[in-house]
């Protein structure tokens, strides 16, 4: 089987929102659609070890902003290379607004945001998929929508070339993060942007 035919997946991406009382959260998530249109529904799959994950279980709110093509990488650095159990992801970041259900749109770099109250959950192993009521909506600006596609080709900086190492390395295609070692152990997932074993590549 070729694990590669996944990457033909027209992927949006999304900078997901939520707030726990205290703080807000985001990360980014590249699955969200529409499942139904009265009522209006979405569903989400967020990785369990995300932090936003948990206060999405805890609160059942949640905002993702839709990532268009004018996006610059710090945007994916912000909230997708570093974890909110840690940081403030939106320590000195004010491009937001404060939607209906309390949680935070992002406004740099999107061309609109969807901000939903969760319905239901479906535990799916190392995801949970989350089936949400659409409360609030609005376009931001005309910028297309960056694919996951796109995101690749034009926003994510390409890799540097480095010295050929006597050490095998594995580097993730999703965002490039190396592991040295002889094998990748089956079980590994990536500490940048939470992917398996089968989004890593030999160099």
């Amino acid at each position: 089987m070729d694990n590669n035919a996944l990457f033909k997946i027209a992927y949006g991406l999304f900078v997901l929102t939520a707030n726990d009382g205290q703080k807000d959260n985001g990360c980014i998530i590249n699955t969200l659609s529409q499942v139904t249109s009265n009522p209006l529904q979405v569903t989400i799959a967020v990785n369990k070890l995300n932090y936003t994950h948990d206060i999405i279980q805890n609160t059942g709110k949640f905002t993702a902003s839709v990532i268009n093509e004018a996006a610059d990488f710090e945007i994916f650095k912000r909230f997708g290379f570093q974890s909110g159990k840690t940081v403030d992801k939106f320590q000195d970041f004010k491009d937001t607004i404060q939607t209906v259900n309390g949680t935070l749109a992002v406004t740099l770099g999107t061309n609109a945001y969807i901000s939903a109250n969760v319905v239901e959950k479906f535990d799916v192993g190392t995801h949970t998929i989350f089936l949400a009521k659409v409360e609030d909506a609005k376009i931001l600006s005309d910028i297309p929508s960056a694919t996951y596609s796109y995101y690749q080709e034009h926003i994510k900086p390409k890799a540097d070339k480095k010295p050929v190492s006597a050490k095998t390395v594995w580097r993730c295609k999703i965002c490039g993060y190396e592991y040295e070692g002889d094998e990748l152990p089956d079980d590994f997932v990536c500490p940048i942007c939470k992917h398996g074993k089968v989004d890593f590549e030999k160099v």
